[in-house]
């Protein structure tokens, strides 16, 4: 017997007919003998529903102020995960299945104070702990806990994932399910190259880079969450039929397994091949090269919460100039000129440049370590294909490389080709 903590998203839950399919997923691993506590995301698109329903009410301050009352916020926002929670649990109780809800201020599920931004803070996992030790399946409600104030808070967009992972770490769960619209993590986007495959297992420090990087199965914060408390993290598919052969293989379940690198025996040199469309490029010419200057510039950028990635400098021949060259997100390129114009003088800087529509391709691979070449083996394969490289950045498990936008698709199959990925 063991400890399970299981986690549905949106779709997974988005009608009646799919809770009832949860259910039975459930169901499974509770006749196994296993003690189950389940973690839910609002039904697909109710999350959305509510958020509009709050952009349609008069903000504080009158009809110019940005702002609602973010507790206000929380508190409808957090409804959708309860509607799921009693949904379930009632499909449970129908098909035999001991159940209760929870809402994340019944267990407790203690945040900081930042409405609609929430980090957990504590977990007291024992009322629950109690009733799985009894047989009754727990139905927690994800997103959302309880903030100093004593009220509700919402965790952020993807929080459901992070309330599984706090959740299973608070309850000694021997493992966290994550069951999604996909069937595991892929060496990369299979709708971009048809000859991705499912990994059986990737290392926590490769699955961060992977979902910091553009990969959309899991979320970023719940990734670090399970690195930090090691809690082995199954990702599986919600839409595979329950009762199918292996579904309720316990050591070996269809899925990805992420997991401390200590737990991989044969590591590959790369692993898998990540992208973020979206990318800016701005560049400052000719900054005068002193003490300070990069402080002036990157820490109001960072104040502005503007997301800096890929930094490039080149220093003139004399030393005296220097070109400063960056990336951030496309949508955030207006806002980044902006706080750059208002330091311009402070600075000093002749022009500004900013170019969009470009691409981040990322290699990542704990294999790196102890493997020379990978670098240079990315670049040749590149030059090739006559794709062009604007930026580099590195680190010990990953390449990042800018690349102009139409080249986004051709690059992954390269690269994926490359180094040995579309082989069995």
């Amino acid at each position: 017997m063991a400890r399970i903590v299981m986690k549905f998203g949106g779709t997974s839950v988005a009608d009646l007919d799919r809770i009832h399919n949860v259910a039975r997923h459930v169901k499974r691993e509770v006749d196994a003998g296993h003690q189950v506590a389940v973690v839910v995301s609002a039904m697909a698109g109710k999350t959305n529903e509510l958020v509009g329903w709050v952009q349609g009410m008069p903000k504080v301050g009158g009809p110019n102020s940005p702002f609602y009352d973010a507790r206000e916020y929380d508190a409808i926002v957090a409804s959708g995960e309860q509607v799921t929670s009693g949904l379930l649990a009632i499909a449970l109780q129908s098909i035999g299945v001991d159940a209760r809800s929870w809402q994340g201020w019944q267990i407790p599920i203690r945040t900081d104070n930042a409405h609609g931004a929430a980090r957990i803070q504590e977990i007291d996992g024992s009322e629950i702990i109690n009733r799985m030790e009894r047989g009754q399946a727990a139905v927690v409600a994800g997103f959302q806990g309880l903030a100093p104030d004593n009220r509700i808070a919402t965790l952020g967009r993807g929080g459901s994932d992070t309330s599984a992972v706090a959740i299973a770490a608070a309850l000694h769960a021997d493992r966290c399910d994550i069951y999604t619209d996909v069937d595991g993590v892929y060496t990369t986007d299979p709708r971009i190259e048809p000859k991705a495959r499912r990994l059986s297992k990737i290392s926590f420090e490769e699955m961060l880079e992977m979902a910091s990087l553009g990969a959309k199965v899991l979320q970023v914060r719940s990734v670090e969450l399970a690195m930090v408390h090691k809690v082995r993290t199954f990702v599986r598919s919600s839409f595979e039929d329950p009762d199918a052969p292996g579904m309720s293989d316990f050591v070996n379940p269809p899925g990805t397994l992420i997991c401390d690198e200590e737990e991989i025996v044969e590591q590959q040199v790369v692993t898998g091949i990540a992208y973020a469309k979206d990318e800016a490029q701005i560049s400052l010419r000719r900054v005068a090269d002193r003490p300070g200057v990069s402080a002036g510039i990157f820490g109001p950028l960072a104040e502005a919460n503007i997301n800096v990635d890929m930094i490039v400098q080149n220093i003139s021949e004399d030393g005296s100039k220097t070109d400063i060259t960056f990336t951030v997100p496309t949508g955030d390129v207006e806002k980044a000129l902006s706080v750059l114009e208002k330091v311009r003088g402070s600075v000093g800087f002749d022009a500004v440049q900013s170019e969009s529509g470009l691409v981040k391709v990322s290699v990542i691979g704990i294999g790196m370590r102890s493997h020379a070449g990978v670098a240079a083996t990315a670049f040749r394969a590149l030059a090739e294909k006559g794709i062009n490289i604007r930026a580099i950045t590195t680190s010990e498990i990953k390449i990042s490389i800018l690349i102009d936008g139409p080249y986004a698709e051709l690059a992954v199959r390269t690269l994926h080709s490359v180094y040995g990925l579309d082989k069995h």
